[in-house]
């Protein structure tokens, strides 16, 4: 999975706090505007690197650099 710099910051924020963090505080550790942020989360928790309960994101503990597309894996006909 590529990491863009927004996609970085995002994921080095929750694995250093080491706990659960709302979008709002997410927006405000790396500086980034809230749409930004919220597409980085949205592609981490379909590559099922996040997980979210109660409006709250952490880490499932997968790494996003050894995740690896579905596309990339299956080859082509």
């Amino acid at each position: 999975m590529k990491l863009n710099k927004v996609d970085e910051k995002v994921y080095n924020i929750l694995k250093t706090e080491g706990k659960e963090l709302t979008l709002q505080e997410l927006v405000d550790k790396t500086g980034e505007p809230c749409k930004k942020v919220f597409k980085s989360l949205k592609k981490f928790f379909e590559h099922e690197i996040i997980e979210t309960k109660a409006r709250k994101y952490s880490l499932t503990g997968k790494d996003p650099k050894a995740a690896k597309e579905e596309t990339e894996a299956a080859p082509s006909n």
